[in-house]
């Protein structure tokens, strides 16, 4: 697919951008080497071309098949378009000047040949064959009443051309609509016409409003268009084209707009009219360019009410050089098709953006639109090869928003004109460098970026100045930014966060200055009335300088208004505090006792802890280093196997709850340690230096041989 580059991309489907092709005798290899683009063809139809030139292309009511005519030899083909392929070949008598078709499908066509005959084929052949008294010019076909009109050259005896009348349905000839083209005397216009000589005066085009008001009209050579009513059979209008200096131009083109209100008039000369039934002035004037007989003209309506609301009214017209695409409300050039050969007719597939053309070239040609239109159904995946080449990503209409073809991390796609430009396409079929796929070709990564660079030298330097331009646009705003000291006897932590958000903030309008385009004293400028800052402002001196309003972070105050900041531990000199009521009743169940007979030990840890005070920060925190070197506390863990230490306390045997239960002595606990029956001891035992007097020896059973009458296990330690 060759891309026409243009505002609205145009894809050559098919079709050689050269008249004259390869003989057929090459092989397909030779084919390659000699015409590269025979190589990357895409063949859309099977058999697409004749043997020298193709005259007339229309395209079925049904959408599903396309016949046209061509030479040499003079022959018909039609394809079924859902199959894409040639259905059947037929070959006649003589060339063939235009056809139409009679029904929905191509089973019933009439052709109007050079030779002065019609002939009517159905799919089993000619059906039949008639002549008609003079040369034909056109032919168009009224459905409501099946009449074939046959525009025709020279004049009848009264001096008036003939638009030949055929009844279809009673098969003979009816009366002939008689059209003024000039007369039949040697001085006026149409001289000489009764004979049929040169410059004879001749019906050139009709056309016919079906689905409005049905009214016939007539293009003549002597630059008229007549209307004429099929109810009354009478001429209702005559039109008047403007005259340029050559006179008044031959009209060669005509179509009714199908609300039947507007008519598109083209001319010998390359002009294209626009005019309203209601008034004789036209409300558009076109000029196709380059001078030739408009051949084509189409209005490119939807055919549904829902894409007409987005599809903006707009004309094809098309001469033996070019087919254009404007906008119907102002003449605005829209897109256009220029093959290398002549255009001798156009089909336009309805509700598509698919163009089929007849030319002077063996291959017939196949545009594609993708913003006039989606695909015909009969070759829908041309959308999906369509978004593959979409090309400009910054594109509205474009399908795909990545890069140019990149469908693999280590490959690159190229088209071949891509390769062209690279020098790379000498490499085509003689390296497995290349890898065909579909319209293109993968190439590695780094032998495109090699020949990127070859074909580009200047693409190194236009990516190291940008990347220049980076880094100095990154050092500007770090020389806006700045670096800032901070000068704080107290509060420093506060200082250093106040400092970091300004920082932040003047980064953050740096960037601002900088994306705006603005230099460094620009963002200087911007900056300066935000400097003073919180630091910088004399009433808040004293918060950084005296240290009577230094913050304590280790405070309780200020952990209970921060509790997500961390601080650093506690030191000796913390100034303590007492303790709230709940703390203090928390101290005293646990000092306290429900039971009179608490033992000595337990006496001089609760006389321990009353006498020092204990701050609510250590309370929280638990003990210092200081009163854990004073304390000294030694936790000891028996066990007689490793799995009762490691079951849980509510897990133990009634058996062993029982006998942990009885008042037992040191000695028995110490031997009962050893013995089979698993338990786990937990006693704390102050690492104290015994003193040298004798232990005094109480009478009866010992206090600590009796069971505590608490159920708090702490209170017996």
């Amino acid at each position: 697919m060759r891309l026409t580059n243009s505002a609205v991309p145009v894809y050559t489907v098919a079709g050689a951008s050269t008249s004259r092709s390869l003989p057929d005798w090459l092989s397909e290899k030779q084919k390659r080497k000699k015409d590269p683009e025979f190589a990357n063809r895409v063949e859309l139809l099977q058999d697409f071309e004749f043997e020298e030139a193709s005259q007339c292309i229309r395209i079925s009511e049904d959408g599903e098949w396309a016949m046209s005519t061509g030479t040499y030899k003079p022959q018909i083909h039609t394809h079924y378009l859902p199959n894409l392929a040639l259905s059947w070949t037929r070959h006649t008598n003589t060339l063939n000047k235009t056809f139409l078709f009679l029904s929905s499908d191509y089973s019933k066509t009439v052709h109007l040949q050079e030779d002065r005959s019609i002939e009517f084929h159905t799919p089993g052949g000619r059906h039949d064959s008639l002549r008609i008294p003079r040369y034909g010019r056109d032919l168009a076909y009224d459905r409501s009443g099946t009449e074939l009109l046959v525009p025709a050259v020279g004049v009848n005896s009264n001096g008036m051309g003939e638009a030949f009348r055929i009844n279809l349905e009673l098969g003979r000839f009816l009366n002939a609509f008689e059209v003024d083209v000039g007369g039949d005397d040697l001085n006026s216009v149409g001289g000489g016409a009764l004979q049929g000589g040169i410059g004879a005066g001749s019906v050139n085009t009709a056309a016919i409003a079906e689905g409005s008001h049905n009214l016939f009209a007539f293009g003549t050579s002597i630059g008229t268009v007549e209307y004429w009513d099929t109810r009354s059979r009478a001429r209702v209008a005559t039109l008047a084209l403007p005259s340029d200096f050559d006179g008044r131009p031959e009209v060669t083109a005509l179509k009714f707009h199908r609300s039947g209100i507007s008519t598109a008039v083209g001319t010998s000369s390359g002009m294209i009219y626009l005019y309203d039934l209601r008034s004789p002035v036209p409300t558009l004037k076109k000029d196709q360019g380059y001078g030739y007989p408009i051949i084509y003209l189409e209005y490119l309506s939807a055919s549904s009410a829902t894409r007409d609301t987005v599809f903006e009214p707009k004309i094809a017209s098309a001469d033996r050089r070019i087919l254009k695409l404007w906008d119907e409300r102002d003449g605005t050039p829209w897109t256009s098709v220029e093959p290398e050969v002549d255009i001798n007719c156009v089909a336009w597939c309805k509700d598509s953006g698919m163009f089929l053309t007849a030319n002077e070239g063996r291959h017939q040609h196949s545009f594609f639109i993708p913003q006039l239109g989606p695909a015909p159904k009969w070759c829908s995946f041309l959308d999906n090869v369509v978004e593959e080449m979409a090309d400009d990503p910054n594109d509205p209409h474009a399908f795909s928003r990545s890069k140019v073809g990149e469908v693999y991390d280590n490959y690159k796609f190229l088209t071949s004109s891509q390769l062209r430009m690279l020098n790379l396409d000498h490499l085509v079929g003689k390296t497995n460098l290349l890898r065909p796929y579909m319209h293109g070709f993968f190439v590695a990564q780094g032998l495109y970026d090699q020949a990127r660079l070859i074909a580009n030298p200047s693409s190194w330097e236009e990516e190291r100045a940008k990347r220049v331009q980076e880094k100095i646009d990154k050092e500007r705003e770090s020389r806006i930014r700045g670096k800032k000291k901070v000068a704080a006897k107290v509060n420093r932590k506060m200082a250093e966060r106040i400092l970091e958000r300004e920082e932040k903030n003047e980064r953050k309008r740096a960037q601002r200055v900088l994306a705006q385009g603005g230099d460094e004293s620009t963002a200087a400028e911007a900056t300066e009335p935000e400097e003073k800052g919180l630091l910088a402002d004399s009433r808040f001196a004293k918060l950084f300088q005296d240290e009577d309003f230094a913050v304590d972070e280790t405070s309780r105050e200020f952990q209970q208004l921060n509790p997500s900041t961390k601080t650093a531990p506690a030191s000796n000199l913390d100034r303590e505090k007492g303790l709230t009521a709940v703390e203090e009743e928390a101290l005293d169940e646990l000092s306290g006792s429900s039971d009179d007979e608490v033992t000595d030990e337990e006496k001089g840890r609760s006389r321990y802890r009353t006498t020092d005070r204990i701050s609510s920060a250590d309370y929280r925190r638990g003990s210092t280093r200081k009163q854990k070197k004073r304390d000294q506390l030694r936790m000891q863990v028996s066990s007689t196997s490793k799995s009762s230490t490691s079951r849980p306390h509510h897990d133990r045997s009634f058996g062993s709850r029982a006998e942990n239960a009885r008042p037992i002595s040191r000695t028995k606990r110490g031997s009962r340690l050893s013995g089979p029956v698993g338990d786990k001891v937990i006693s704390f035992e102050p690492s104290v230096k015994k003193s040298k007097a004798p232990e005094r020896k109480s009478e009866g059973v010992s206090k600590q041989d009796r069971r505590s009458a608490s159920g708090n296990t702490f209170r017996r330690i």
